[in-house]
């Protein structure tokens, strides 16, 4: 039973990156993000991106900006979901 616990919430937070990743194509593709597939990825991801933002501003390159807070966040939340897949592992095993 604990396994199972363990994959599944394994599961739901590996989900989420792929979530984050989806949100960095998007960005990518001009006018996505105003569809209803995009409005949704960005209130999903937009309130975690927004801690990262605050202390890694946008770069200037060419006529646009680099935005280098999802990246910092597809590694932080890889440390959170194994740093909780471990603590679990910990209480249940």
């Amino acid at each position: 039973m604990a396994l199972q616990v363990i994959y599944y919430i394994s599961t739901v937070l590996g989900f989420y990156t792929y979530v984050l990743i989806a949100r960095v194509l998007m960005s990518w593709v001009p006018d996505v993000e105003r569809t209803s597939f995009g409005r949704i990825l960005f209130k999903l991801t937009e309130p975690y991106l927004a801690i990262f933002r605050r202390f890694i501003p946008p770069l200037p390159l060419g006529g646009g900006y680099l935005d280098l807070s999802p990246i910092v966040g597809i590694f932080a939340w890889s440390f959170v979901q194994s740093g909780v897949v471990l603590v679990l592992q910990w209480l249940f095993l």
